[in-house]
């Protein structure tokens, strides 16, 4: 990119003493099935499919970012960065699916680790309908966003519809009426035993790793240096223990959690949450997500910069040089 964002400018002396130029490369780990790994661990992840309305010159990105400098005079100046929880910044430490058997198999789960992935997928996949409305008052329409591609203009123009819908969660709470039904879905087994224990395993620092083993040094020379950061991930109440179990809570100024802030990325509120928590305006913001829908095109369709994890971006160093 052209145009170095303040994320970089101001940290270009900060970084060239944390990160040397033998620090080994990061391989991006495609996103898997993260069954309560909530957030958009979902089977269907956008990170590992072609790149949309993009083409061997970049063009389509060129288009989006010249968009972005006429909006506001030439520059684009990031001031905050929002983050993408699983799948950016953390990510099963072991396959979920055999995580699934092997807790399983004192409660009498037959299914193999690539029948419980098969059956996992096609249980997210349905639609979700025991969720509470995202709106003020349970029962009434509310506004719901979604964004297209245009395949038929030459740069694959995105434009943002605004409809009346319902908008339904799974991540309301705590999420158990939703995982619950995932996990007999996936397995066969409704014990309630069985449930709580995986449950509250994915709370656990031991379900879990960093993407990034650098993130931690990245986030706090942020901050230093006066960039604010957030998490912005749908995921249920589990997220805010869980960042305090691997001890990395204190990297952020915030965290939005859809559980908590009544809308789910793609929604644009969720972003808007997030501003107003940092005290922050939408074009002052990047985000970072390993999802298309829900990262790149939510983030957009709110008003902020975004960049695809695994294709953008493949390490939280590269942010800071974009």
């Amino acid at each position: 990119m052209a145009t170095r964002s303040k994320i970089s400018r101001i940290l270009s002396a900060t970084t060239s003493t944390v990160f040397s130029s033998s620090s080994p490369s990061f391989n991006p780990i495609r996103k898997s099935p993260t069954f309560f790994a909530s957030g958009s661990g979902h089977p269907y992840s956008t990170a590992a499919s072609p790149e949309v309305g993009s083409d061997a010159n970049g063009l389509w990105w060129k288009d989006y970012e010249d968009y972005r400098r006429s909006l506001y005079g030439g520059k684009i100046t990031h001031t905050a960065l929002f983050v993408d929880a699983v799948g950016t910044l953390l990510v099963p430490a072991q396959p979920t699916a055999q995580i699934y058997r092997e807790i399983g198999e004192k409660y009498g789960v037959k299914y193999s680790e690539d029948e419980i992935l098969s059956r996992y997928r096609w249980a997210y996949g349905q639609p979700w309908g025991r969720s509470r409305l995202s709106t003020t008052e349970k029962g009434k329409l509310g506004p719901f966003w979604i964004t297209e591609v245009d395949n038929q203009h030459p740069l694959n123009v995105f434009y943002t519809v605004k409809l009346f819908a319902f908008e339904v969660w799974k991540y309301v709470d705590d999420g158990r009426p939703f995982w619950q039904y995932i996990v007999t879905s996936s397995t066969g087994c409704s014990d309630a035993q069985y449930f709580e224990e995986l449950y509250n395993y994915f709370m656990t620092e031991k379900a879990w790793k960093l993407c990034d083993p650098n993130a931690g040094k990245v986030f706090q020379a942020l901050r230093k240096a006066g960039v604010k950061v957030a998490i912005v991930s749908n995921f249920d109440t589990r997220l805010k223990p869980l960042l305090q179990a691997l001890n990395c809570e204190h990297w952020f100024d915030a965290v939005a959690v859809s559980a908590e802030v009544a809308a789910e990325k793609p929604n644009p509120m969720i972003f808007l949450k997030a501003c107003d928590l940092l005290g922050v305006e939408p074009e002052d913001v990047v985000h970072v997500g390993d999802d298309r829908r829900n990262d790149i095109w939510g983030a957009r369709d709110a008003g902020c910069d975004a960049w695809l994890w695994g294709s953008d971006v493949h390490s939280f160093k590269e942010v800071l040089a974009l």
